[in-house]
């Protein structure tokens, strides 16, 4: 953008001001929770809403796409928390913890916080933040450096949420599912703030899931903090089945520490707009990172993933693998970077993404890229768009596979690689399953 040329503000950016206007006063947290959405606020303002100036939203103009913004949701009644009794069933055989956030709003009754391990602690977002704890003015702030609209817009209005700490050397053996749905069929947004601290030499697994009503009218921003401590190991699995009409933003905040493991991924089908958004600093020595994801899309969706690793000491190694699916009209991005810093040396960083367009009005747009700062690594990406191998579809069509089935069996071959990774066999079948699901669905 030239300096000194102000846009003409839309209609979404002139309702989140009103929205904002609003709602503050309203808003959980004291001064200093105060002070910090107002900065927050200010900073939105000046920037407004993401547009394909800005490079890192290149691909996905917000101004454009959001056309309005909706008020925040209001407080789920019985009526709403009744039809949440069964969210996340996707994951209900397994026996996770669950830990549900309904219409923006943490819901323990809907929750299961009974006989909590040793060392775990789960509170609401709202009630921390009405303590005006300093881990939250200060955490509300970028917690590694991401410059960005939508998480400034996050901080600013972000109402609950849940807390969850894991003390040192604990380790939590049943993964703990955050679901977030919306159930309100009135047009609304939601706008919500976790924080997980996983001490050093900890071990959890985290299963995050978002879900709406198809045909419904809602906005999501969702922002997750995670903080690993030295030593400790993290599994962090984000499913987004977001309703047909959503617009569903979600930014991850990462801080790894020295000698430890996080191992992430994320499987989006649902949702008309997302973008899911990382910033992983490897703050440690010795720190491992597997970052994994795959879309599978249709009609004409539009999901954005973009991620920014940045090895921060020496010795770090993380490996990026993401892939999409796309048919129809749908369209899939990948904006990927790997940073290295001048201490960083050492480091062991591999990029790859892949596309596999299923019609000819498909897109898919891939933009990984490397920033070096430092002599003695060893960094590399790549990315791949193309189609179904004919050869391949012949091969199982001639041996009586009816097209349709073949061309389900070479898809599910290309994007297993990445549900394959999941240590935890249950969530990988299910996962599996959904995919067999998504893929049966195809006209």
């Amino acid at each position: 953008m030239n300096a000194g040329i102000r846009p003409v503000r839309t209609q979404a950016e002139l309702g989140l001001v009103d929205v904002y206007t609003t709602s503050r006063q309203g808003l959980p947290g004291g001064s200093d929770i105060s002070a910090v959405r107002a900065a927050a606020f200010n900073h939105f303002v000046l920037s407004g809403l993401p547009h394909p100036r800005v490079e890192a939203w290149k691909y996905t103009d917000l101004r454009r796409l959001m056309r309005d913004a909706k008020p925040l949701a209001a407080p789920p009644d019985a009526e709403a928390k009744a039809r949440a009794h069964d969210a996340g069933g996707l994951f209900a055989a397994l026996g996770f913890r669950r830990l549900v956030v309904l219409n923006g709003s943490f819901v323990p009754q809907l929750s299961d916080l009974d006989g909590l391990e040793t060392g775990l602690l789960v509170r609401s977002m709202a009630d921390a933040l009405a303590l005006d704890e300093p881990l939250l003015s200060q955490g509300l702030g970028p917690m590694v450096p991401a410059d960005d609209p939508a998480l400034a817009l996050n901080t600013a209005l972000a109402g609950d949420g849940v807390v969850i700490t894991v003390s040192p050397n604990v380790t939590i053996e049943r993964p703990v599912h955050l679901v977030f749905i919306n159930t309100g069929a009135a047009p609304a947004a939601m706008v919500t703030r976790s924080l997980v601290v996983v001490g050093g030499g900890a071990r959890a697994t985290f299963v995050e899931t978002h879900e709406g009503r198809d045909q419904s009218d809602y906005q999501v921003n969702t922002v997750l903090q995670l903080v690993v401590g030295d030593e400790a190991q993290v599994d962090h699995i984000k499913i987004t089945r977001e309703g047909s009409a959503a617009i569903h933003v979600a930014t991850l905040l990462a801080n790894i520490g020295a000698r430890a493991k996080f191992n992430e991924l994320g499987f989006t089908s649902g949702g008309a707009v997302v973008r899911n958004q990382q910033f992983v600093l490897l703050a440690g020595e010795g720190t491992e990172a597997n970052l994994r994801g795959l879309s599978l899309l249709a009609d004409r969706q539009h999901v954005d993933t973009t991620l920014a690793v940045d090895h921060a000491a020496a010795g770090s190694q993380s490996r990026e693998v993401f892939k999409a699916v796309v048919d129809d009209e749908a369209r899939a991005v990948f904006q990927g970077k790997i940073r290295v810093r001048p201490k960083a040396q050492k480091t062991d960083a591999k990029m790859m993404t892949r596309a596999l367009l299923l019609s000819d009005s498909a897109e898919a747009d891939g933009k990984p890229e490397l920033e070096i700062f430092a002599d003695d690594v060893q960094c590399g990406h790549g990315a791949t768009t193309g189609s179904l191998d004919d050869q391949l579809k012949f091969y199982l069509m001639a041996r009586g596979i009816p097209q349709k089935e073949a061309e389900a069996l070479l898809i599910q071959a290309f994007a297993a690689e990445v549900v394959e990774a999941i240590e935890h066999d249950g969530l990988r079948e299910a996962l599996m399953e959904a995919m067999v699901a998504w893929l049966g669905q195809r006209g």
